[in-house]
């Protein structure tokens, strides 16, 4: 029962952080164009479609019967992004309302990795650790 809430609590704060981060992309695109990494064409279109996945993976894990496919998807969606993550740490791109230093990129960068396994373990597609006995 308690790995149920946990879990429970999880997806839930999973789900508004896509959310948030989803409608702030939509919103405000042009905040996020300049860590897109050079080779990715048309930057724009892209940074709306990531607001648009973000939304519907916060979407889908609120449907069970979408839930395994939106996890899969954020993870997916996680390693995806990890490029432009690298970008601007190691580029120092100035983000309004992020800070520049390696206090917030190191830390950030070593975290993708969690967010891929936690949109797997609130998507109910993996129970690694929890497993019950």
């Amino acid at each position: 029962m308690a790995e149920s809430r946990w879990r429970r609590g999880m997806r839930w704060l999973l789900a508004a952080f896509y959310l948030a981060a989803g409608l702030l992309h939509l919103a405000r695109p042009e905040g996020f164009l300049p860590i897109v990494p050079d080779w990715v064409p048309a930057p724009l279109a892209v940074v709306i479609a990531t607001g648009v996945a973000e939304i519907a993976g916060a979407v889908g894990l609120m449907i069970p019967r979408l839930r395994p496919a939106a996890g899969i998807g954020l993870a997916l969606y996680a390693a995806c992004v990890f490029p432009a993550n690298i970008k601007h740490a190691l580029e120092g791109v100035a983000v309004t309302g992020l800070p520049s230093s390696w206090w917030y990129h190191a830390p950030r960068l070593a975290l993708q990795p969690v967010l891929v396994w936690w949109a797997l373990q609130a998507g109910g597609v993996i129970r690694w650790p929890f497993k019950r006995p």
